[in-house]
């Protein structure tokens, strides 16, 4: 599964860990998280991270 930086604070969204602390379950890929999730760090949208290559 691929994974997800914030562009804004660098924080790496990893589906094989999902977000814990925000409700999203291990295994749970990053298209699928809800459209109002926000980083957990510094609360960007989800249109502010990119895929890492």
């Amino acid at each position: 599964m691929d994974k997800y930086v914030c562009d804004v604070c660098g924080y790496v969204y990893d589906p094989e860990i999902g977000d814990p602390d925000g409700g999203i379950d291990p295994g749970v890929s990053f298209a699928d998280l809800p459209e109002d999730w926000l980083c957990p760090l510094c609360g960007a949208p989800k249109e502010d991270f990119s895929l890492i290559e």
